[in-house]
């Protein structure tokens, strides 16, 4: 089954480890294979990512555009022991995101690292720094190719 992406002027899209930006028009890519592949509303940069959820997010980011769980293992493991230790109530999130990884479903684990950015982001207190990461609306309900 093929991707169909529609990208707005200068919208960028990766696939794999290559970054296409698209021209100043909208254009529309039809997309068969199985490498990765990230919309520029769901890349989240290591500049962006300020949260403990975000920097989850990150980590699972890389290992989906990496290949693999080894891209970020460590990091991902101290990131999640720290969020559950901060938040408590963010255990089956993790617990779901973890699974995803450990069944090689990289993009599920990737839109259950966005539902930990909305739970942070809904029990952050007020002295607490927001999440400058993801925009609301880019979870996707089907995975890409």
């Amino acid at each position: 089954m093929s991707l169909k992406v529609e990208l707005k002027p200068g919208e960028k899209l990766i696939i794999g480890n290559c970054v296409i930006t698209n021209s100043d028009q909208r254009t529309r890519l039809t997309i068969d294979g199985k490498l990765p592949i990230l919309r520029e509303k769901d890349i989240l940069t290591p500049e962006r990512a300020e949260t403990p959820a975000e920097l989850i997010y990150l980590a699972v980011q890389l290992m989906y555009l990496g290949g693999g769980f080894a891209t970020s293992q460590a990091e991902y493991l101290t990131l999640v022991d720290a969020m559950v230790t901060l938040h408590p109530g963010s255990a089956p999130i993790i617990e779901d995101i973890s699974n995803q990884i450990l069944t090689g479903n990289l993009y599920k684990a990737l839109k259950a690292a966005r539902k930990l950015i909305q739970f942070e982001k809904e029990h952050l207190s007020d002295d607490q720094p927001g999440g400058a990461g993801l925009p609301a609306g880019g979870d996707q309900d089907d995975p890409p190719a």
